[in-house]
């Protein structure tokens, strides 16, 4: 009899199990937002985008001078090259190829730079985005809040809510 109960509990207790599964799934929120739009939309991103333009155009007109010079150089080597030793030919010639090198350098140094700066000036800014996402997606009781903006998305459905207007609203953006 004790083994009629077992048997007849395990089929009531699966369904009991799997109904409540199916009903904590059914309450799962999924959102999704453009965490590139937001940012495009913060009132932050133009002071942000002006001091990294100004950044940007300094080490642009540093690299231009740099070039400057090389070009006057090279051009005063092609006109002299005739009247110089093969020793002073050879000293120039290096002296031509090391400043190459340094210019290719100062390059690559100052688009390093630049990369460092636009995450220096970007991150309170992200960082802010973040956190209203965050507190949003916890009030509005998401489990998951998908960033479309960096194409990991493949697919998402009118089920999921588009949380950048809770976001914008958060964050005070018209």
């Amino acid at each position: 009899m004790m083994m009629k109960k077992i048997k007849l509990a395990i089929p009531i207790v699966a369904l009991l199990l799997f109904s409540g599964n199916a009903f904590a799934q059914a309450n799962l929120k999924f959102g999704h937002i453009n965490s590139q739009e937001l940012l495009s939309l913060m009132p932050e991103r133009d002071s942000a985008e002006a001091k990294l333009k100004a950044y940007g155009t300094d080490l642009s007109e540093q690299i231009e001078e740099l070039h400057v010079e090389y070009n006057n150089k090279v051009q005063n080597y092609m006109q002299r090259r005739a009247t110089f030793t093969d020793a002073i030919r050879e000293q120039r010639e290096k002296e031509l190829t090391d400043m190459q090198q340094r210019i290719q350098d100062f390059e690559a140094t100052a688009q390093q730079d630049f990369q460092r700066m636009q995450g220096e000036i970007m991150r309170p800014l992200i960082e802010k985005a973040d956190a209203a996402i965050k507190k949003v997606a916890k009030q509005q009781g998401f489990i998951y809040v998908f960033d479309v903006s960096v194409g990991s998305v493949v697919y998402y459905s009118d089920a999921s809510i588009d949380v950048l207007p809770l976001v914008k609203k958060e964050l005070g953006i018209k």
